[in-house]
């Protein structure tokens, strides 16, 4: 993790929280506040645990793919290493961010297992962590790493969905 020689920068993209953490924060909140206040939205009837974990397995399927597509052009997953190469292959070529989406499915998927709005609550938030705090720093980073290739990256390629 040396400086980019060119600007003395460290070649990391700086997010203001790694996304996992974040992940696992917004989890434990929404276990918490659910337990202090149940908020139930699930209607009566509905297999509400079944189609959750229905969910959760999509979720970690797209995560699985996209590290793996990671793994395959032998770039660095985590956000405090350097980025090795642009990833448009696999789920990279339908989202920039196919990890961070799979994160959020998995939300939804907890929230309807749950059956718990907390669990959305948390979604909004860590959406709005991971827009502003490491996506913007990401895309910036890579922008400056890799100058056109990404910016023709990003014109192709939607950030979310």
């Amino acid at each position: 993790m040396g400086p980019d020689a060119m600007s003395g920068e460290a070649d990391v993209p700086n997010v203001v929280i790694h996304p996992p953490i974040a992940l696992g924060m917004a989890i434990m909140f929404a276990f918490a506040a659910d337990w202090v206040y149940p908020l139930p939205f699930v209607a009566p009837g509905i297999a509400h645990i079944e189609l959750g974990l229905i969910v959760i397995v999509g979720a970690f399927l797209l995560v699985r793919w996209a590290v793996q597509t990671f793994r395959r052009a032998k770039t660095n997953l985590l956000t405090n290493q350097a980025t090795l190469a642009i990833v448009s292959t696999g789920p990279f070529a339908y989202s920039r961010n196919p990890i961070y989406v799979g994160a959020l499915m998995g939300l939804i998927g907890f929230a309807i297992a749950a059956d718990s709005l907390w669990f959305l609550v948390a979604l909004v938030v860590i959406f709005l962590v991971l827009q502003f705090g490491v996506v913007a720093r990401e895309e910036a980073y890579l922008t400056r790493k890799f100058g056109q290739t990404y910016i023709d990256y990003k014109a192709k390629v939607r950030p979310w969905l």
